[in-house]
């Protein structure tokens, strides 16, 4: 359903029951004020029947025996019992306890609205004590005001048939001048749009997603580019080979060191693909696996992986902490820590220091890795996340690697909402804790 539509239906619904209302609160006013009348008449009829009654010596009611009225007149003696009404069943019943009467003989005068068990209809009644002890008694059929309060009810139905409609035609105009500034807008520049306070949250939001989609096709732009850069260079050097292999150039005795060079750029190409398909497989949340797992134990399996490349290098790792357990992908946390404590000790002085701790903080699990290495200045601490880059600026190949492996614990620290922290100084070392 169209937001058009939508509000003008609410628009018309809320027209519908306010009309609604309207009109019973209507019928009921209008029926109070003619009962009021009603009453007002009744007694002035009633004023003027008992001032005939007692200018007349009891002569009037024999008079009103041979008057047709609408009005019914009953006069009730002290003890409750009828001594005057043109109907004649009433008179084998006490009226005594009647409201009207009860009330009349208490305060002077009295009125009611019941069903008569007599006539067997709605009546209004009044009641008045006269001077002797008896009680004069007028009574009309409510019905009366009951259908002239319900003969306006046509007219307001007339009334809100053409209010709907008016209602209707108005609103279809409000809401579609409502909606023109939103059909309007600029979604490229969201900021731009001069609309409704209320859409503010909206289009700034609006505004973040497109810096976003711009800076990820950025993004793919400098990767489509990074990764022709990073292979071109293996493949260079393989196609250099073979075409000496092919022109027989190759010396027996360099057979070997060829076939050497051959397979170390094969295997940083293999190794740098791998690595595109991780950070691919990662984009896709494919890594969707939760299960128990203890960091201590994780983190442990990968300083006893790493050690060999730290003893090549005079590098003195040491492990301290407690067994803590975290829920989630146990592949995926394992390539965070590994490609950290890596780093640390490929980017560390010869016969410097790897010192990892794992346990529980005030602000939760962390895992603490520092090093006594060549630091990273701070204009780069920023930037060491990205696909490819290098602190050196030149993508020297001195030191083995990919220039994924930290866009790969991005990628997989977002996926488990971890925190990374990076704090370093130049030929001081770099410390980088994990917060789970």
């Amino acid at each position: 359903m169209k937001l058009q539509t939508k509000i003008q239906r609410s628009m018309i619904m809320i027209v519908i029951v306010t009309l609604f209302i309207s009109l019973i609160a209507t019928t009921i006013i209008v029926y109070r004020q003619n009962l009021n009348f009603y009453k007002e008449e009744l007694r002035k009829e009633a004023d003027y029947m008992i001032e005939a009654l007692e200018l007349s010596n009891g002569n009037y009611l024999d008079r009103l025996d041979a008057v047709q009225r609408d009005t019914r007149v009953t006069v009730i003696d002290k003890d409750g019992d009828v001594i005057y009404d043109y109907n004649k069943d009433a008179y084998d019943v006490n009226h005594g306890k009647r409201p009207e009467v009860v009330e009349a003989r208490e305060r002077g005068e009295g009125s009611a609205i019941r069903h008569s068990d007599i006539l067997g209809i709605e009546q209004f009644y009044y009641a008045r004590l006269l001077k002797d002890g008896n009680v004069f008694r007028v009574s009309t059929n409510i019905n009366t005001v009951v259908k002239t309060s319900l003969m306006i009810l046509p007219v307001l139905m007339v009334i809100m048939i053409i209010m709907i409609a008016l209602a209707w035609f108005i609103s279809k105009k409000i809401v579609k001048h409502i909606i023109a500034p939103i059909n309007s807008l600029n979604v490229r520049q969201p900021l731009q749009n001069e609309i409704y306070e209320e859409l503010n949250p909206l289009l700034v939001n609006m505004d973040e997603q497109n810096k976003e989609k711009e800076a990820i096709a950025n993004m793919r732009k400098e990767f489509t580019a990074n990764v022709s850069h990073e292979l071109k260079t293996p493949l260079t050097s393989i196609s250099g080979y073979a075409e000496l292999f092919q022109n027989g150039l190759v010396k027996e005795e360099d057979v070997s060191d060829f076939a050497g060079r051959i397979y170390k750029e094969s295997n940083r190409m293999i190794t740098l693909v791998n690595d595109i398909m991780e950070i691919s497989r990662l984009e896709e949340a494919a890594v969707s696996i939760q299960e128990p797992m203890d960091l201590f134990e994780i983190t442990k399996e990968c300083v006893n992986r790493l050690m060999e490349s730290a003893r090549k290098r005079n590098i003195h790792m040491e492990m301290t902490g407690e067994n803590v357990t975290y829920i989630g992908s146990e592949k995926a946390i394992t390539e965070i820590v590994q490609n950290i404590i890596d780093n640390a000790i490929k980017y560390n002085v010869e016969k410097g220091r790897v010192d990892i701790w794992v346990g529980k903080t005030l602000e939760g699990i962390k895992i603490i890795v520092t090093d006594t290495g060549i630091g990273i200045p701070k204009e780069d601490l920023e930037r060491v996340f990205e696909r490819f880059y290098r602190v050196d600026k030149s993508h020297s190949k001195e030191v083995d690697g990919t220039g994924l492996g930290l866009s790969i614990v991005k990628h997989s620290a977002i996926m488990h909402d971890i925190k990374i922290n990076i704090s370093s100084e130049i030929l001081k070392g770099t410390k980088v804790e994990l917060t789970f």
